[in-house]
């Protein structure tokens, strides 16, 4: 039996040129931080995660090492208990899944569920462009075969917002699918700004109602539990409602789950839960017929877990469209996945497809990971 022997974590920066301006940060980005963990075992092999950036991890090494590595379900508690003492270090998790994978020469997918090793993708906009350079994104998107796109609110003025929508729409046509993120779950700690009631969100969703949008996301604070379900019951099967990407605990979901407050949860497997934990709660979300499709919104070895975990528990069935962040020519695949040798891309229909390679079937770009080794994992 092998047995944990060391585990690595490691900080990179990677300058973005040109910088990222990103519809929820009200300064453009210079630098795109990762976050690497890497478990090794005491045969040499390596598993590899990355994601949240592991605060508070430090004091909680000894718990692991000399563990078998085997041990998913108690490893995933223990990442559970540091949660409530420390920080999110769910990128551990990846990385001992994806260990598990290479000692057992299986992908992490197949021993997830084996449900299907492909998802279709949407392209996740993450910008407030003006309306020309908006509409030339939305039919490079259409151009690259992607079957839907979303798009972000929060400019100053609503009406602002339901002209892009509106521009996007009369670009790519009725039959493509359109998604909304109003970004109003969270704030970054600076942005004490109100979010939305549930007047205001009702009335933003009749419009977006009006322009055919498949799902409104995020359109109340994370919390309201009775206006997210007042809203899910106002809408009906006209509008999806989504969330809950950043909440952190599954009775938290299943409070949602009880109160049909989302027909789409979103929870990343990098941040909340992990891979373990949410491959259970997506069958648990698929079971009651609404779909499970989580934020990806971080580099190439968070999207791929999420893309195993989501492909493998449950499916095209119960994920219609994974996130695929996308929004060139600052976040490019290139940019996002600048850890991997190889960035994650779609094919001509949209499509992203896992092989059956151990793990998670990726490989780091060592000299690029070299040159932008960082003390930090900040964006300015």
């Amino acid at each position: 039996m092998s047995i944990i022997e060391r585990i690595d974590i490691s900080h990179h920066q990677q300058p973005l040129e040109p910088p990222f301006p990103a519809a929820w940060d009200s300064q453009p980005r210079q630098l795109f931080p990762a976050t690497l963990v890497r478990v090794t075992d005491s045969e040499g092999r390596e598993g590899i995660g990355s994601g949240d950036v592991m605060y508070g991890f430090e004091d909680f090494r000894a718990l692991f090492i000399g563990r078998d590595p085997l041990d998913l379900e108690r490893h995933s508690g223990v990442i559970d208990n540091i949660g409530f003492h420390a920080g999110r270090c769910w990128p551990l998790e990846v990385a001992l899944w994806d260990l598990v994978g290479k000692i057992r020469g299986e992908p992490v997918w197949r021993m997830l569920g084996g449900t299907s090793n492909r998802l279709r993708a949407y392209a996740s906009s993450g910008t407030h462009r003006p309306l020309e350079q908006l509409v030339a994104l939305a039919e490079q998107v259409r151009d690259a075969g992607f079957p839907a796109m979303k798009l972000r609110f929060g400019r100053p003025r609503i009406e602002d917002d339901l002209a892009a929508l509106a521009a996007v729409r009369r670009t790519l046509g009725e039959s493509f699918t359109l998604m909304v993120d109003c970004n109003q779950g969270w704030r970054m700690p600076w942005d004490v700004q109100a979010p939305w009631d549930l007047a205001k969100a009702s009335e933003v969703a009749e419009e977006l109602i009006r322009h055919d949008v498949l799902w409104m996301e995020e359109p109340l604070y994370r919390g309201d539990y009775p206006g997210m379900a007042a809203l899910n019951a106002h809408t009906g099967d006209q509008l999806k409602i989504a969330g809950g990407e950043m909440t952190r605990e599954p009775y938290e979901f299943h409070e949602m789950l009880r109160r049909d407050c989302l027909d789409v949860y979103q929870p990343d497997a990098v941040c909340s839960i992990g891979m373990l934990g949410l491959s259970r709660l997506a069958q648990d979300v698929t079971a009651q017929g609404k779909w499970f499709t989580p934020h990806t919104w971080g580099n190439g070895i968070g999207l791929i877990a999420n893309l195993h975990l989501t492909a493998g528990s449950v499916g095209p069935a119960g994920c219609p469209y994974l996130e695929f962040p996308f929004d060139p020519p600052e976040w490019t695949p290139e940019a996002r996945d600048f850890p991997l040798a190889t960035p994650l891309m779609t094919d001509g229909a949209g499509w992203l497809t896992l092989s059956d390679e151990p793990g998670l079937g990726i490989t780091l770009e060592e000299q690029r990971l070299n040159d932008t080794r960082a003390d930090r994992a900040t964006y300015n």
